[in-house]
């Protein structure tokens, strides 16, 4: 139901592999299929349904494999995968548990939750990343910080500093989206239960203790509904574009400083060209200012999902699968790419400081 189009040669420069996968068609039906266990074991551990229903709702899921030509078609008619999965479920349970399956919840109660599931694994993901380009970015300022720069503001020549100076421009502000990331993790990763209409009133009065038992379960933070209150999803897209944002910082740097008459930066194995050999192009500095871009831009779309009408709304929650999954695979590969980058770079003496001395 969501991911981002195959892009065969594309991928190779902007794509990212462990993180896509996240957002396939195996993951995303694995990551429905353990909410309505996560369902059945909370309904039955709260007294909602009967343990044997439970059991036997575990032990369909955990080896069901639907028939995906009717999830096609039911998403086509209903605009969401899971009503047909649910009657699929229904049918394999069979007699007298198939009632029991998906009980109270609705639609969006679990698409919500699995997509949780999904981006807390694209957190812990990231997050690994985040922490290795600070650590190299660190082992480059003992490296190359003692090397004296030019500064440049706005654009000129300004005054002599050291790699140092630049190196913790480009660090400082990603070690603080790190720590960002584990602050928010716990209040955006969070189950979604709420029922047709947000008020749990299919739970025979125990929503609430159903909805702690289902967090246990998957991991995830408690809360109440939230199913017409995207604030999670904005906040954790913003996250992701502002660290998109601040590898743009870094790679537009990089490229200022690798041009020929400048001569600040070397990268190892930088791009060539077809017709000039005598090129060493900032490739990977040139990818991260893209990304940065595109993310900026796709932030702008997804916040257009806020404005969203009365307690469900299928165009907003639509526009979350385009855009998100996006954003998602352009921050992974970005910091993929950051972190090459910054071993491949050697920072050189500034030309410049003589002159402007």
């Amino acid at each position: 139901m969501t991911g981002a189009p195959s892009r065969p040669f594309l991928a190779a420069l902007v794509g990212d592999e462990n993180v896509e996968a996240l957002f396939s068609n195996e993951v995303e039906l694995a990551a429905l299929l353990a909410v309505e266990v996560a369902l059945a074991d909370a309904e039955a551990k709260t007294g909602v349904i009967a343990a044997e229903a439970a059991a036997r709702i575990g032990d369909v899921c955990r080896t069901f494999s639907p028939d995906r030509q009717r999830l096609a078609e039911g998403l086509a008619r209903d605009g969401v995968v899971v009503p047909d999965l649910v009657r699929q479920l229904r049918e394999a349970v069979g007699d007298p548990h198939g009632d029991a399956v998906h009980k109270g919840a609705t639609s969006q109660d679990i698409v919500d939750t699995a997509l949780m599931l999904r981006l807390k694994r694209v957190a812990g993901i990231v997050e690994k990343r985040l922490d290795a380009l600070v650590a190299g970015l660190r082992d480059l300022a003992a490296r190359d910080g003692a090397v004296t720069l030019m500064a440049h503001t706005r654009m000129q020549a300004a005054l002599a500093f050291t790699a140092a100076d630049k190196i913790e421009t480009w660090r400082a502000p990603l070690e603080r989206q790190a720590d960002e990331l584990r602050r928010l993790g716990p209040s955006i990763f969070a189950v979604q239960l709420g029922g047709p209409v947000g008020t749990r009133s299919g739970f025979d009065g125990k929503g609430d203790a159903v909805a702690r038992e289902m967090a246990k379960a998957l991991g995830l933070a408690d809360a109440p509904c939230w199913h017409s209150e995207r604030d999670r999803i904005a906040r954790f897209a913003a996250w992701l574009s502002l660290t998109s944002g601040l590898l743009g910082k870094l790679g537009q740097d990089v490229a200022l400083m690798a041009q020929n008459e400048v001569g600040e930066a070397e990268i190892s194995g930088a791009g060539g060209s077809s017709s000039m050999p005598h090129k060493a192009n900032p490739v990977p500095a040139e990818v991260l200012v893209a990304l940065a871009r595109f993310n900026a831009g796709l932030l702008g779309a997804l916040n257009q999902a806020l404005v969203y009408e009365n307690e469900r709304s299928g165009a907003a929650w639509t526009l979350e699968w385009l855009v998100l999954p996006q954003m998602a695979i352009a921050t992974a590969a970005g910091l993929t790419t950051a972190r090459g980058l910054v071993k491949a770079l050697r920072i050189r003496p500034s030309r410049a400081v003589d002159r402007y001395d």
